[in-house]
């Protein structure tokens, strides 16, 4: 009998949550099953709870990811930018539409371990990033920071989460600069 090579994955986290997103991306969170990931990945099918020992333990990694990138998504925009929280803004649609399994899985809290401190601390840098546009802006503009912070997360949100789902008309062919001109074509707090 020839005897079973050894199987060396060089980085199997990485793999299964790589993996993961491309199930969200094709058939929704739903579709996501351990054993699944394990075959995709080729290892054994405890593998994947070795990482992350449910599927709340991975899809919370994944949620982990997603706001550490979109917090970096949002610190590009320069401080000393003229419109600021517009392009901040564009940068929420911008990396919704670019990370849509990430997006999904990122504001299910049901789906997730909340209190897992990575994903607290990646939410906290991810709202501070937004924060940060709000608290740019001239006082008297802001006479309520976690408000205005709140009223632009959800411009920015509504708009990437009704374009994910298919639900707006088609303007043009670039949804970012889409939501840049709705934008602008409406009275704003980021003024100079």
């Amino acid at each position: 009998m020839a005897a079973t090579p050894a199987y060396h994955h060089g980085d199997l986290r990485r793999a299964v949550l790589s993996a993961a997103l491309d199930v969200i991306r094709s058939d929704g969170v739903a579709a996501i099953s351990l054993r699944d990931l394990a075959r995709r990945a080729k290892v054994s099918h405890a593998a994947p709870a070795h990482h992350f020992k449910d599927k709340a333990g991975l899809l919370t990694a994944i949620a982990t990811e997603g706001f550490e990138l979109l917090a970096t998504a949002l610190t590009v925009v320069p401080a000393d930018t003229t419109h600021r929280l517009r392009e901040m803004g564009a940068q929420y649609v911008e990396f919704a539409l670019g990370h849509p399994a990430h997006f999904e899985v990122m504001f299910r809290p049901q789906l997730l371990h909340g209190d897992d401190p990575e994903l607290v601390a990646a939410k906290k840098r991810a709202f501070r990033a937004l924060r940060s546009g709000i608290e740019g802006l001239p006082a008297a503009s802001r006479p309520d920071a976690r408000r205005a912070a709140l009223a632009a997360w959800s411009l920015a949100h509504g708009f990437a989460t009704l374009q994910l789902s298919g639900s707006l008309p088609a303007l043009d062919d670039d949804p970012v600069e889409t939501f840049s001109t709705l934008v602008t074509a409406y009275p704003t707090t980021d003024r100079p």
